[in-house]
C-alpha cells in the first residue's frame, strides 16, 4: 500500500505563528494545479505499482482551490493511479472557506471523505492575534454543515500555550471540542518558529510563551480530559475515536511509502526521501521544462533505525522488537533492549509481548526517551 499527499501552498493570509512554504500569492494557480497534474503523471512508477490507500490534500490552505481546481487534480489522480475503493481522501480546509455551495460541491463531485479543519482556538480575540480569517461561530457552523452533507469523518486541529492563556482558559476550549463530538482531534503547543510574525513579537518583548509548569499542566487536561470523552490517545499529538485514526498520517508514523508532489513536498520509498524545490515558480518551471528541482537522500542504516524509533514511539502501537531485528540486525536490537531497560523499571515504557510503548507517564517525557534510543555514532 501507499499513499499520496498534495501540497497546495496557497492561503489569503499568513498565520502569525506559520512557517510551513506557503503564498499569498494566488495569481499561479492554473499553472499550478497543472504542474501538479504532471508531477503525478511522471511520478506514477515512483511506489512501484502500490495500491494507494490514501490521498492528502494538504497546505497551505487546500481548500482555497475552487471545486474544478480540486476536481482535475482527482481526475488525474484515479486515471494514473489505481486507488483503493476504501481510500481515506482528506481535505484540510479553514472554515470560512467551507460555505454551504463550496461543501456541496464537494460531497456531490468529488472522492473526499474525510475533512480536516484548522479551528486553532474557539476564543475570537485569540483568532484575531492569530490572524485566522475565521470566527469561532463559523468554526461550529462549518462542522455542522459539513455533517448535514454526509461528512462524517471530521478532524479539528487545535493550539494550546497562547500568550496569556491559562489552564483555566484551556479547560474552556477543551469544552467547546469535546461538544461537538468530532472523531478526530490534534492538538499541538505553540511554537515560536524564527521567522515568523510571532517570533518577532516575541523579540521585541510585545509577548512571552507560557511557562514550562503551565504546558505541562495543559497537555495533561489534554490527555486527561480526551480520555474521559472516550477518545484514543494514538499519537503524540492526535486523538481519535476508536477506528477513526488519520490512516494517511499514521502511515507515515509505520513507514509506508508516500508520493509528495507540489513545491516543497516530500517524498519517502522506503530506503530514500525526496523534496521538491520550496519555490512556486521554481517548482512550475521545472515540471514544465521536463527538468523538475529537487534533492534526494538515501537513508543508511543508522538512519532509517532512528526514523523508525522516533516515528513508531509516538504512537500507540510502540516500537516492534522484532521489527528492529529483522530490517536493521542484531547490533541495533541489543542497543535499543539496552537501552529501553532503564525506562522500563522507571515505568517510562512498557513492553508487550515484543512490542515497547511509553506508559501515559513516559508520554511526558517522550523526547528524552526516544532520544535515548537512538542510535548515535
Amino acid at each position: 500500500m501507499a499513499g499520496i499527499y498534495l501540497h497546495i501552498p496557497f492561503c489569503k493570509r499568513r498565520c502569525i505563528y506559520c512557517d510551513f512554504f506557503s503564498s499569498t500569492e494566488e495569481g499561479m494557480k492554473h499553472r499550478y494545479v497543472d504542474a501538479l497534474c504532471r508531477e503525478l503523471e511522471c511520478r506514477k512508477s515512483y511506489v512501484g505499482g502500490e495500491p494507494i490507500r490514501t490521498i492528502y490534500i494538504g497546505g497551505g490552505t487546500p481548500s482555497q482551490l475552487s471545486l474544478s481546481e480540486l476536481q482535475r487534480l482527482f481526475q488525474c489522480i484515479y486515471k494514473v493511479y489505481k486507488v483503493d475503493d476504501d481510500a481515506e481522501v482528506t481535505l484540510e480546509a479553514n472554515p470560512d472557506d467551507l460555505t454551504e455551495e463550496y461543501v456541496e460541491g464537494l460531497s456531490r463531485t468529488l472522492p473526499i471523505n474525510r475533512i480536516s479543519m484548522g479551528i486553532q482556538t474557539f476564543d475570537d480575540e485569540r483568532l484575531r492575534f492569530l490572524q485566522r480569517r475565521h470566527t469561532a461561530y463559523q468554526a461550529k457552523e462549518a462542522i455542522e454543515r459539513c455533517r448535514r452533507y454526509g461528512f462524517t469523518n471530521l478532524s479539528i486541529d487545535l493550539i494550546y500555550g497562547l500568550p496569556g492563556q491559562d489552564v483555566e482558559a484551556w479547560n474552556q476550549e477543551l469544552d467547546q471540542a469535546v461538544s461537538l463530538k468530532v472523531p478526530h482531534l490534534s492538538a499541538y503547543h505553540l511554537t515560536y518558529e524564527e521567522g515568523t510574525r510571532l517570533w518577532q513579537l516575541k523579540e521585541q518583548g510585545l509577548i512571552s510563551e507560557v511557562d514550562e509548569e503551565t504546558s505541562v499542566q495543559m497537555y495533561a487536561v489534554l490527555v486527561g480530559r480526551l480520555k474521559e470523552a472516550g477518545y484514543q490517545h494514538y499519537e503524540i499529538s492526535n486523538f481519535c475515536q476508536p477506528g477513526m485514526e488519520s490512516r494517511h498520517n499514521s502511515s507515515y508514523w509505520k513507514g509506508v511509502p508516500y508520493i509528495g508532489c507540489g513545491a516543497a513536498s516530500h517524498s519517502y520509498d522506503g530506503v530514500s526521501r525526496q523534496w521538491n524545490v520550496a519555490s512556486i515558480f521554481n517548482y512550475i518551471k521545472g515540471i514544465e521544462e521536463g527538468t523538475p528541482m529537487i534533492e534526494r537522500e538515501n537513508l543508511d542504516l543508522n538512519t532509517r533505525y532512528n526514523d523508525y524509533i522516533v516515528t513508531s514511539l509516538r504512537t500507540m502501537w510502540g516500537a516492534s522488537l522484532e521489527t528492529i531485528q529483522a530490517r536493521f540486525g542484531a547490533v541495533f536490537f541489543h542497543h535499543c533492549l539496552r537501552e529501553a531497560r532503564r525506562h522500563l523499571n522507571s515505568n517510562l515504557l512498557r513492553q508487550e509481548g515484543d512490542v515497547l510503548c511509553l506508559t501515559e507517564e513516559g508520554v511526558f517525557l517522550s523526547d528524552g526517551i526516544i532520544s535515548d534510543l537512538l542510535w548515535v555514532e
